[in-house]
This record gives C-alpha cells, structure tokens and sequence, in this order.
C-alpha cells in the first residue's frame, strides 16, 4: 500500500477532506467489501517517528471536521471557508487546546457506512458488483464497530502510523476507541472513551430499533433503493427526533422550553385542536430538518446498525478478559446527567480494565450531549490524565 504521509509544515493543510483506497475490507460476517475508500481530515504535523499521532472518533452521524482548520495559501475559496468553519469538538481540538494541533498530528476518518466521503451505501458500488455502477442501497452489507477499526489501523498504515499517541471519542467514537485498544493494544498508547460503554445495552438497543424502523416505515425508503426517486426524509427525521431525545436530559428540555407554545406561530392543522406546536416539539422538527438535509437514510441505518454491534467482548470470553490484553493508559469519563449511557455503565468498563481505573464526570445539564458540549472538561481530564506525559 503506498504510504501518504500528512502535510509537511511547509504546505500545511488543516482541516481538509481527503481520501484513502484502503482496498478490499473483510468483514466479521466474512463478506468482503472492495474497493473500500475512508475520507478523512488531518491537523498539524506527523513527527518523523509517527509518535505524535492522535485520532478522534465521531459519534453516530459525524462528520471528519472535528475543528477548524485552513487550507493551503492558493485553495479555491469554498475550501478554504469550509476548513476554516467550526469543527463538532472546537475547544478541545485545535492551536494551544488540550489535543494541540501544534504538538499532535490529529486524524479524523468518516466512518465506513457513513456518508461524508467513505464508502458506503450511497456510492456507486464497484463494477464487479454492478455492471451499471449504481449504489449500494439495500446491498451495503453489515458493518460492525470492529470492522470499522480495522479499515481505520488500514488508514494508519497507509499515513505511516504504527501507534497512536492518543484515541479519543464519545458515543459511538467511544465504542470505536475502545475497540481500537482491545483489537489492536500495540497501537494504542492512550484511550479516552467518553459517554460510552463496553457493548450496547438492551434499552441501547430497543432505541435503535425504533429509530431504524421510522426510516424503514417511510414508503419513500422502497427497502433501501430509492437514489432515483424522492429520499425517505420523512422517516429520517422521525429517526432523528428519536435519537434526540435521548441526547437531552428531562431536566434540560423542561427549563428550556417546559410546555410553552411556540411564538408567533400561526395554527397547524395536524395538530389536535388545532393548538400549534409546542416550544419543544418545533425544537424537534427543526432538528429533524437539520438532519435529513445533511445525511443519507441508507447511511443512518448503517452507522446505527453498526452502533448496535458494540460489544467489545464478542468472542472475547468476559469483560476482565476481553480487556486484559490491553496495555494503555485510560480515561474513563461519563456525563453525570446522560440517560442514554449510564454514568453506572462506564462504571463497569472503569472496573473491569487492568489496574486502578476510575471514572471521571463531566458535570453538565445537557444530557448525553454533553460530551460534545462541555469540551473544556474534556480537556481538563485529558490534560490531567493520558496526556499528563509526553
């Protein structure tokens, strides 16, 4: 595989789209995915001993612009806006912040299955599959969290990395994290896995379900292939008011929006009684709409489906001894008011690593969120723990 190595400081590139042909992917259920490709971007500057290497795993439907960054002097303008736009983890990410991208040499990879550049179920799935080159659709088969850090170590190699200073993710990037510690504990340095447990648990999962069947329910969804017809967004965005509630906290939903009406609003007939919509309820739709303008609904059910699989024991005996061959240093950290991943949860993963690991907090009314939203915290734990050396 040819070794693309990360921007030199002299035509430095942060926060940039690109792409690597890591080949042919085997999956845990033996199917062989070719021709698989992962989008990914970088910040700063790969040390000559690759010792300075950090990757950071997105949540359910991240993207790989973790911070803002800046294109080479010369990028067309559209690139260099969209680099320099906010990135889902600024604050933690970036010049002179807890991950500092003057010191580490940072990587962000879309996940396979997702649909901001990796393959997955809305590209064009190669000719030895389709003569006609038309996408995956209902065809894109089961990708587990395992297999998705397997075409990440494949990435590793190609920009040249044998281990990772650090791997960091919340949710589902927590999930991947971990994998990557248990999978491949050589490569692994430091782990931060954040709102995030050691498999998905049955309420994990029950949730999933009902997010899945929402697309699957829209008669625009035609079981997966409806690329060349009206997209399923009806269905998506009901996914995504599922899933969203779950983020939230009771608490952070009641004292910002309680059961006031939403103002200035003129009746809306589905309503019962024609009442109008509640505060809350147009704080759902819009994020309903956010979603299903970004995102594919194929791809929504893939990266769920793969959230779904964690289970970092799978054919690993129990948790202690799935986690035993691990060697790195850890941090554990768990939102105090997450409902969707239980600060008890991470509890049992802190309990279960080799030697004393405990489980820190970040405190934050935002419910599960607030991995996202309470970066600094983050970044104080980080600072404090895995990153305390060198």
């Amino acid at each position: 595989m040819t070794v693309l190595r990360g921007a030199g400081a002299d035509v430095r590139e942060d926060g940039v789209p690109r792409h690597a042909e890591i080949g042919t992917l085997e999956l845990e259920s033996g199917f062989r995915l070719p021709e698989v490709r992962l989008a990914y971007e970088t910040w700063g500057v790969l040390a000559p001993d690759g010792s300075n290497a950090v990757l950071v795993e997105h949540a359910l439907t991240g993207d790989t612009h973790v911070a803002a960054g800046r294109a080479r002097p010369g990028a067309p303008e559209a690139q260099r806006r969209a680099a320099e736009s906010g990135g889902w983890w600024d604050g933690l990410v970036g010049p002179g912040a807890a991950i500092d991208t003057d010191r580490y040499f940072v990587v962000c990879a879309n996940i396979v299955g997702g649909c901001y550049g990796s393959t997955g179920p809305s590209t064009p799935a190669p000719a030895e599959v389709d003569p006609e080159r038309r996408p995956w659709g209902s065809r894109f088969p089961l990708v587990t969290v395992r297999d998705s850090v397997h075409a990440e170590a494949a990435l590793a190699d190609a920009l040249g990395i044998d281990a990772w200073r650090l791997v960091i993710g919340g949710s589902m990037g927590g999930a991947r994290a971990l994998e990557w510690a248990v999978t491949y504990p050589e490569r692994v340095r430091a782990c931060a896995v954040v709102a995030a447990c050691a498999q998905s648990s049955a309420e994990q999962l029950a949730w999933g379900q009902a997010q899945n069947l929402a697309i699957r329910q829209d008669p625009d969804f035609r079981g997966g292939d409806y690329y060349d017809g009206p997209f399923p967004v009806t269905g998506l965005g009901l996914a995504r008011r599922i899933a969203h509630i779950t983020y939230r906290s009771a608490d952070e939903l009641h004292h910002r929006f309680g059961r006031t009406p939403q103002a200035e609003e003129q009746v809306i007939d589905t309503h019962p009684g024609g009442r109008g919509r509640y505060q809350v309820e147009s704080y759902l739709d819009h994020q309903a709409s956010k979603l299903a303008g970004r995102f594919d609904a194929n791809s929504y059910l893939a990266v769920n489906e793969t959230l779904m699989s964690h289970d970092v024991c799978r054919g690993r005996g129990t948790l202690e001894e799935a986690l035993s061959v691990t060697s790195c240093e850890w941090l554990v950290a768990a939102v105090d008011s997450d409902r969707l991943y239980l600060p008890r949860e991470s509890d049992v993963l802190a309990a279960a690593l080799p030697g004393d690991v405990r489980r820190h907090t970040l405190t934050s009314p935002s419910g599960h969120d607030g991995f996202l939203i309470e970066a600094p915290q983050v970044g104080k734990l980080l600072v404090e723990t895995v990153l305390a050396r060198p």
